[in-house]
């Protein structure tokens, strides 16, 4: 009998123990939730006491622990690399990952390795802050530290500027000061002045970049980057908010290689080591034109069904290879689809949620429709404003997997199934 090897996951939760009991080797792997979901992605992140909790967690397990993984956001890409260390585990290198996740820090290593970039101008928070020079409208205003296109801003004119830096003062601690205190506390990582001044509560102003949006899939093992995947990122029309991700790109093969082959400049830049990551592009079809937009240091939670209903493996197993000190050899092709998507079901208003569908409801949905899985987002009861990680723009009532042989059975599917959602809210 093989002994079962202990898995810590940082926020664990439901849909995502789903999809890693389907990782090969699963039957031989024990998942511990560390920490919840709600810890490290919900309300304020009291980053010293997280890390704290999470260390007296693992201390007080009786038994050996074979790896800490996790696919979320900020907290956690940070918390994986600094308790991997402090228990002797597999584990991203932080200097890697913060350089990643600091996007004025990112951009300024991104542009040593490409001209595929926007222009892009810290703006400081403090006082008066203008529009850069050298800048000009439109363009996007962010926190350099954020997560979920939270804080994100389209601004068009000085006067949405000016909007923009006073919900972004409001709002910026949130994610910036325990970012701030990662950077106060981690040794051995070589910061850069420019970066030490700037912190964590500042913001950056980019270019608008227009074109589709795209991604790519990826993992770094003791040097060696593969990136494994490209996928197209489709907006609601006239939106800013995603529809959809959809796997494999159905971009033109020239535009999908540009995206492949500046992954691996960048992430070899920035010196990330065994971490996944996934990478979010504009892409012109029309000129060819390829222009980054992020760096996240971790594969996307969001696209391993259907890595799973494209290639037959979600591609959390990534991962977890990596967590055991392992390098992955994901499958290609293998699974029972051609293409699958993640879908958004969003509402564009607020509200307050009076009914979700019911558990009966979707597993009967589920039966009628092969190939599609839905996770209800909000709570009954629940304001749509008072959600958690949200974009600046809209509400998500559903994730809606969805496996297919085409396109158009993809969106025909995601309809249906859509169709048969039954949400009610009271206006507010």
């Amino acid at each position: 009998m093989v002994s079962e090897t202990n898995i810590f996951v940082l926020g664990l939760d439901d849909a995502n123990l789903r999809t890693l009991r389907r990782v090969p080797g699963a039957e031989n792997y024990r998942y511990h939730q560390l920490l919840t979901q709600a810890d490290v992605q919900e309300g304020e992140i009291p980053i010293a006491d997280l890390i704290d909790r999470a260390v007296t967690e693992l201390e007080a397990f009786d038994g050996e622990i074979g790896a800490v993984v996790g696919y979320w956001d900020f907290p956690v890409t940070t918390m994986v690399p600094i308790l991997g260390r402090r228990f002797g585990l597999p584990t991203p290198n932080l200097e890697g990952v913060l350089k990643c996740e600091h996007k004025y820090w990112s951009r300024l290593e991104q542009q040593k390795a490409t001209d595929a970039i926007p222009k892009f101008a810290l703006v400081d928070l403090d006082g008066d802050p203008k529009p850069p020079e050298g800048l000009s409208f439109p363009m996007w205003l962010k926190p350099v530290k954020s997560f979920s296109s939270e804080l994100a801003f389209h601004v068009k004119d000085e006067d949405d500027f000016t909007e923009a830096v006073e919900e972004i003062r409001a709002g910026i601690g949130r994610v910036g000061k325990p970012f701030q205190y990662i950077l106060d506390q981690v040794t051995g990582v070589d910061i850069p002045p420019e970066i030490a001044d700037a912190g964590a509560l500042a913001a950056l102003a980019e270019e608008e970049m227009t074109g589709q949006q795209a991604a790519t899939e990826g993992y770094v093992h003791d040097g060696e980057v593969v990136v494994y995947g490209a996928l197209d990122s489709l907006n609601y029309p006239d939106s800013s908010s995603f529809l959809r991700h959809q796997y494999p790109s159905q971009l033109p093969e020239p535009i999908v290689e540009k995206m492949l082959d500046v992954s691996k400049k960048v992430i070899e830049q920035i010196g990330l080591n065994n971490s996944t990551f996934s990478i979010e592009f504009f892409c012109q079809p029309e000129t060819g034109d390829v222009k980054l937009l992020e760096i996240n240091p971790r594969h996307s939670q969001s696209h391993a069904e259907i890595f799973e209903d494209v290639d037959g493996v979600p591609d959390h197993y990534n991962m977890i290879e990596l967590g055991l000190g392992r390098r992955p050899n994901m499958p290609h092709d293998k699974g029972k689809y051609k293409i699958a998507a993640k879908w958004y079901h969003r509402r564009f208003e607020d509200g307050v949620v009076k009914r979700i569908p019911t558990e009966e409801e979707i597993q009967q949905l589920q039966r009628d429709i092969p190939g599609v899985e839905v996770d209800i987002v909000p709570a009954e009861g629940q304001r749509l404003s008072e959600m958690d990680a949200q974009d600046s723009y809209s509400f998500e009532l559903a994730f809606v997997y969805v496996g297919a042989d085409s396109e158009a059975e993809l969106k025909d599917k995601y309809q249906r199934t859509i169709d048969s959602l039954k949400f009610e809210f009271e206006e507010v």
